[in-house]
């Protein structure tokens, strides 16, 4: 049996731009995924702390140092600039890799930084 676990989350994000003409997606500092061990393209799940909304994309990697989190297409009507999100990335294990698993958690500061 596999169970779904956090594998990893940036945690306490700042929007910092919305491109409703955009494809979709969402796209992230490129130094910020890696920290988080996320692919580009990866699903992620967002939770935008200001409004309530949860909803999944993928992830397209950004400017590195640029610190963006840029909500695109149709994501962008579910935050806007200044709002803050949280972004996970889960896993399935199997329950034998489950003992001493641990997620990765990168908390970032008010300008997105890792702190």
């Amino acid at each position: 049996m596999l169970r779904c676990f956090l594998r990893s989350k940036i945690h306490r994000a700042t929007i910092t731009e919305s491109n409703l003409s955009y494809e979709g997606s969402i796209t992230i500092d490129s130094e910020l995924i890696e920290l988080a061990n996320i692919l580009p393209y990866e699903q992620v799940m967002i939770s935008n702390l200001n409004n309530g909304e949860r909803f999944e994309t993928y992830v397209i990697p950004g400017k590195r140092g640029s610190r963006e989190i840029c909500l695109n297409g149709p994501t962008a009507r579910k935050g806007v600039v200044g709002d803050t999100v949280i972004i996970f990335s889960y896993c399935y294990l199997d329950d034998k890799s489950i003992a001493g698993f641990k997620p990765i958690i990168i908390k970032v500061d008010e300008k997105n930084n890792p702190v």
